[in-house]
């Protein structure tokens, strides 16, 4: 490691990231090290971390270097491994275009769930092509102290439970993992979403996310609420030829969702870099070590 590492700090709808430009993938960054630095006393603080790396340079991402030239290698904040994060696309797309790699209008980055379409546009918003849904059969619930409601299993390239509650206090201090069954459902644990209704159109969510605990907003979570609200009201756009949007608040903002004819998934959301600096690699080195 060099004396200090680049870091900067960014946030989509309030779920933060901290973001490690490394275009040549030559920062080591193991669990250890990625929950030192998402830990909100003793380090930066983040829902997660945005390591920035250009797909060549990765071995995960270099077979999709030829379509996209930046790859999101995403963790969570406890140092695990994601396969993709919604709102974290978003804050990467504004990393590369406050870095003068792309500028306003299309690109494409890389992820664990696949090649993702980005659009940056003029008023500051960013809208991120999520892919289609997968919507895996079986029955799934999930449980709350006393409470348990019937689940949605939605795959948005990460999995997620969808239950739909009459408050959203009985979610709970959402601190823990909400319990689910059948465990065969989600092997490597689930990010789960309670969600009620504002209006037509327009529901509200909390999430527990996988490895980071409830957080202010899930853009995949979002995705995969606004699949199941249009499954529940008979809107599959897929079925009616028509696009269905669903308007989602989350506890740090609104997300707008639009699932289209053709099955693919558009969020459209905020996206903000709010800070930069170094790290000391000693101290990081000394935080992972403990």
């Amino acid at each position: 490691m060099s004396t200090r590492i680049a870091f900067l700090k960014g946030h989509g709808t309030e779920n933060d990231f901290v973001i490690v430009p490394d275009p040549e993938n030559a920062i080591d960054l193991p669990p250890a090290a990625v929950a030192a630095l998402c830990d909100r006393r003793a380090g930066i603080g983040g829902d997660g971390l945005l390591h920035v790396v250009r797909s060549a340079a990765h071995p995960e991402a270099e077979g999709m270097a030829a379509e996209a030239e930046w790859f999101m290698d995403y963790r969570n904040g406890d140092g695990s491994v994601a396969e993709m994060c919604g709102n974290g696309v978003r804050v990467f797309a504004r990393y590369l275009q406050c870095a003068g790699h792309v500028a306003e209008g299309d690109l494409a980055v890389a992820t664990r769930g696949g090649v993702k379409t980005v659009h940056i546009a003029k008023d500051g918003d960013v809208t991120v092509g999520m892919g289609r849904a997968v919507l895996p059969e079986g029955d799934v619930t999930v449980r709350v102290g006393e409470r348990s409601w019937p689940a949605r299993n939605v795959n948005m390239g990460n999995p997620h439970a969808v239950a739909f509650v009459d408050d959203l206090s009985h979610a709970g201090d959402l601190l823990s993992p909400p319990p689910f069954s059948p465990a065969a459902a989600y092997p490597d644990g689930v990010n789960v979403e309670f969600v009620v209704d504002r209006g037509p159109g327009h529901v509200a969510l909390r999430v527990h996310e996988r490895g980071s605990g409830e957080t202010r907003s899930c853009g995949t979570g979002a995705c995969a609420v606004a699949v199941a609200a249009a499954r529940r009201d008979g809107a599959d756009p897929t079925a009616t030829g028509a696009p269905a949007t669903y308007t989602v608040d989350v506890p740090g903002g609104t997300l707008v969702i639009t699932e289209r004819p053709d099955g693919e998934i558009e969020m459209t959301g905020p996206a903000v870099i709010v800070a930069e600096g170094e790290i000391d690699a000693d101290w990081l080195e000394s935080a992972t070590s403990v």
